[in-house]
């Protein structure tokens, strides 16, 4: 018997246990007033040894108590109870991240660079989406689709730790790459589609217009959270190499990010406009769109229950039995 997944339905029953031991005693006091006297002016005539028989004579009484205990346990119902699960997902959703991967994301005003800040933080959203799938597109002064929308979390994250600047024309074109996200989304099924368009600059290349691409995300019914990236004010950026070594030499630059633009993607779409000014603050805005787009999860339990009291009634009815029968046998001299 698995004893962790042992129950009683109707516990309530046990308390009639605390009988048990008045009937104990009601029947020891009982038992001597029943029990006849003969008062005379010498016993040793009648000095004898008590039987066998008598002093067993209780063992009548110790039936009927186990037999009323057992049956107070099959009153409280104990059963073993297994359980399983199965899970159904009723509202999967389709999410492509739009990730600008300009050489102006390897500013340091995010630990060590925004790029590695946010593959990090992307990483970890993906692995708290298990039912979900994601697409990845990147864009600098074009766009393209680095990963088609696949349920496969494990190419998500390969992709995520591969991306790196340079492999597009510089500039930004937000349009193009929300232009990218959406047309991954076109053909999708899923109840709730969405894009998290992350940019770290403004749209300053590209022939879609984000305009014109917010209108065929709000005709498709898809939603889109936009992050601007980037401290407040001025943070070293990228804007040569060194002849010698190869290596890259920053210095300070204002920070330009088209907030406008972002806040109108989003309020058009029926999203929402981030601002992510540090590591931590890109960390929430993560976070809290991972609690704004939730999958509807329906868990389904059975029960399978296995009754337990049917053993204890029929070991209590033979206990009675062999009352019984003990009491008209081997007893009925003592009754």
């Amino acid at each position: 018997m698995n004893w962790n997944n042992f129950e009683f339905l109707h516990p309530e029953f046990l308390w009639l246990l605390l009988l048990v031991p008045v009937l104990a005693l009601w029947y020891y006091f009982t038992d001597k007033k029943n029990s006849a006297t003969l008062r005379v002016a010498s016993t040793k005539g009648f000095l004898v040894t008590p039987s066998l028989l008598s002093k067993l004579k209780p063992i009548i009484y110790v039936l009927r108590l186990l037999a009323i205990s057992l049956l107070i346990i099959a009153l409280a119902r104990p059963r073993n109870v297994s359980v399983s699960k199965r899970t159904k997902t009723n509202k999967g959703i389709d999410i492509v991240m739009a990730i600008d991967i300009s050489a102006s994301m390897l500013a340091r005003d995010l630990k060590p660079n925004r790029l590695e800040a946010l593959k990090k933080v992307a990483t970890q959203f993906v692995n708290q989406r298990p039912n979900d799938r994601i697409g990845i597109v990147v864009y600098a002064g074009e766009s393209f689709t680095q990963t088609p929308i696949t349920s496969d979390k494990r190419i998500i994250r390969k992709t995520i730790a591969g991306l790196k600047w340079g492999e597009l024309d510089g500039g930004t074109a937000i349009g193009m790459g929300l232009g990218s996200a959406v047309n991954r989304l076109k053909e999708s099924k899923a109840k709730s589609k969405v894009i998290i368009l992350l940019t770290d600059g403004v749209n300053n290349t590209g022939f879609i217009d984000p305009k014109t691409a917010t209108e065929l995300a709000v005709g498709l019914g898809i939603k889109v959270y936009t992050i601007g990236l980037g401290t407040n004010g001025t943070a070293p950026f990228p804007y040569a190499r060194d002849q010698n070594t190869g290596e890259l030499i920053f210095k300070r630059s204002p920070v330009e990010i088209d907030d406008d633009l972002l806040k109108y993607i989003a309020k058009e779409t029926g999203g929402k406009y981030f601002r992510a000014t540090n590591n931590s603050k890109l960390k929430q805005i993560y976070d809290e769109i991972n609690k704004l787009e939730k999958t509807e999860i329906e868990e389904f339990k059975y029960y399978n229950y296995q009754e337990r009291y049917r053993l204890l009634v029929i070991i209590a009815g033979l206990m009675v039995l062999m009352e019984l029968i003990l009491k008209h046998t081997v007893f009925k001299s003592f009754i």
